[in-house]
């Protein structure tokens, strides 16, 4: 047996421009997905209203700083609604086609946006609506707002129409104003958002775009209908992973930050586990079904280098060790991840449920275990058991989305989109 090595080399980098542009937008839907994934352990725990208040200090806490994150990545900054726009389509909280918001810009700033389809609304609808109204005004209003502050604070989201759909099927699902007037009072920083925005996830540095190769090294040019990833470069692509996987952890912060308010420390981390637990399988299951990867430990190996919970290299510490017979993997506690107590922190040998999820999530023989764990790290191997493990709980609560069996289409050339 030749020595472990830690494989891959690099994560997203080792990844084909084809492979990442497949990639980019399954970890944009895993990310609304994560609250597909939390909500429900909130409605067991605060109710309704309780779980839509949470709802809404994560995404104020967490959006303005990864929307902003994203602007400067890609050289799109600006003050104007096709800044927000695009920051839009670049959005965990708007995966493209899952929720598919199309744009008019009328002026600079004054602009439309509605969703031809949206897959939180088909989520929601079902119970009832007083759900959609939590889901499409309570949370939304404040939030919407939050986002369009990253760009500008003089920005105001407004609804034209919006759920409950009255007839039961309007089309589109709704549709929103966005406004830029000097006359706007800025929304008051909550906080909550003060907070994360003090964060290392809110500062670290991630990959350099390379401006060499083929594909578009940014956004900078004409808002375009739909972002079409095939058509970045390979390295704005692992740039783009990167910011995306850190928008879910920034996502997870605000959603500790919000739960920690409600109830004691103990509470707060066993609603935060078990709502990594079941996003972590979900993800796991469509990164290997979008890039075709095998059912096998190399199959494992390349999900664990791509997974939001170990990635970006840059924030988390972590270690896949594979050598064709043997995996393991090694969580360090001396990643900028540990300095903001996120996801990661949560994995320890008393608590492997949310990798249990990942590693079952590839192939449900998969098992882990603890070969050692000290306050450095925690090392674990993958053992194959010779019966499947039924699913989790947590992973089967966050299949209840239509999203965790959502297909991507290849919709062709996008349009760009310029002042009516």
């Amino acid at each position: 047996m030749v020595s472990p090595v830690t494989w891959p080399q690099s994560s997203f980098a080792a990844l084909s421009r084809r492979d990442l542009a497949t990639l980019v937008p399954e970890l944009l839907l895993c990310g609304q997905l994560i609250d597909r994934s939390g909500m429900a352990h909130l409605i067991v725990k605060f109710g309704r209203e309780g779980m839509a208040q949470v709802a809404i200090e994560e995404w104020q806490a967490s959006s303005p700083w990864y929307t902003r994150r994203m602007q400067k990545a890609l050289r799109y900054e600006g003050d104007t609604v096709v800044t927000i726009f695009k920051g839009l389509q670049l959005d965990i909280g708007a995966p493209p086609q899952f929720m598919d918001f199309r744009y008019r810009v009328d002026d600079p700033m004054h602009g439309e946006f509605w969703l031809d389809h949206c897959g939180a609304l088909m989520d929601v609808e079902p119970l009832g609506d007083e759900y959609v109204t939590s889901m499409c005004h309570d949370i939304e209003d404040p939030t919407f707002d939050a986002t369009a502050l990253a760009t500008n604070p003089h920005a105001q989201v407004r609804p034209i129409h919006r759920p409950p759909r009255r007839p039961a099927d309007r089309h589109p699902h709704c549709a929103w104003t966005v406004t830029i007037d000097p006359s706007h009072v800025p929304p008051v920083m909550e906080p909550h958002t003060e907070r994360i925005g003090r964060t290392a996830a809110a500062a670290v540095e991630l990959s350099p775009i390379d401006v060499d190769g083929d594909g578009a090294h940014d956004y900078s040019g004409p808002l375009l209908a739909d972002v079409r990833f095939a058509d970045f470069s390979q390295s704005a692509l692992v740039r783009i992973a990167e910011e995306v996987c850190l928008q879910h952890h920034l996502l997870a912060l605000g959603f500790l930050v919000a739960v920690r308010k409600r109830v004691d420390e103990a509470a707060a981390v066993e609603i935060t586990r078990k709502q990594l637990t079941g996003i972590a399988g979900v993800s796991a299951q469509r990164i290997r079904d979008a890039l075709g990867l095998p059912g096998d430990l190399e199959g494992l190996a390349s999900v664990l280098a791509l997974h939001p919970l170990l990635t970006p290299k840059q924030y988390v510490d972590s270690e896949i060790r594979f050598d064709g017979a043997r995996l393991e993997l090694w969580i360090g506690r001396n990643g900028l991840v540990d300095t903001d107590g996120g996801w990661p922190t949560l994995v320890d040998g008393e608590h492997l449920g949310p990798l249990q999820a990942l590693v079952r999530g590839v192939n449900p023989h998969f098992t882990v275990r603890v070969v050692s764990e000290d306050p450095a790290g925690l090392l674990v191997a993958v053992d194959t058991a010779a019966e499947p493990a039924p699913e989790c709980v947590e992973v089967a609560i966050t299949k209840v989305s239509t999203g965790a069996g959502f297909e991507f289409e290849d919709r062709g050339i996008p349009l760009p989109l310029y002042v009516v």
